[in-house]
């Protein structure tokens, strides 16, 4: 078994919770409240401007140039892809881009970020990989999944974000990334490995408590 599907496999349980997660439910069949799905993007935001620090930081650690090469146009297809369509519901709410940068990171969020910080800053190409795989995989995943019936019809409110993270595009950046994750783990001690399922682990708990954190609208409590 390659070592990203043992990953996976560990991670199964909470990755199969998301699916059925009142917000995820809600966000296919189109019947999320817009209030919670504009609290939604509006943190995503803040989540990928620190999602693109991490790449970044993969990218000045990765073994070679081709991978540098890659992890540098991640960061920069994060804040330009990804913003985009954040820019797109923001018109809808007359919202900037700048307007929507000023709303306060939620705990979860602030913690999520903080997670992937640590373990990118302090480890290694592959680290900043494997922390970050959840992100990628799991929304391929769950867009793949709230359209395993077909494209939503144009009415549906949430269309653009089914369309986006369904799409091939975005299955290659997790197909790629799991591949890096395959090659270098190979030349990793057992040790390092466990170090990385942790990580893992924790990633994809925070997958979840994403969601949750946007179906109850978190925020701080003092």
């Amino acid at each position: 078994m390659k070592f990203s599907q043992h990953l996976r496999s560990i991670a199964e349980p909470i990755w199969a919770a998301q699916l059925t997660h009142p917000f995820v439910v809600g966000l296919g069949n189109g019947t999320l409240p817009e209030r919670k799905f504009k609290y939604y993007i509006l943190q995503d935001a803040l989540f990928l401007n620190d999602l693109a620090q991490v790449f970044a930081i993969a990218s000045e650690k990765a073994p070679e140039a081709v991978s540098a090469a890659r992890f540098a146009k991640l960061a920069k297809d994060t804040l330009v892809v990804e913003r985009s369509l954040h820019e797109t519901y923001g018109k809808r709410w007359k919202l900037t881009l700048q307007q929507m940068s000023r709303a306060p990171m939620a705990p979860t969020n602030y913690a999520y970020t903080r997670h992937m910080l640590h373990i990118a800053q302090n480890g290694t190409a592959l680290d900043a990989t494997v922390v970050t795989l959840p992100c990628a995989w799991i929304y391929c995943v769950v867009g793949q999944h709230l359209l395993r019936k077909g494209k939503p019809p144009k009415s549906h409110p949430y269309r653009d974000w089914l369309l986006l993270y369904a799409s091939p595009e975005f299955e290659e950046v997790g197909r790629w990334m799991r591949e890096k994750v395959d090659a270098w783990a190979k030349k990793a001690s057992e040790g390092e490995k466990a170090r990385m399922e942790k990580a893992f682990i924790i990633s994809s708990r925070y997958e979840w408590m994403f969601w949750e954190m946007a179906w109850n609208e978190e925020s701080w409590p003092v």
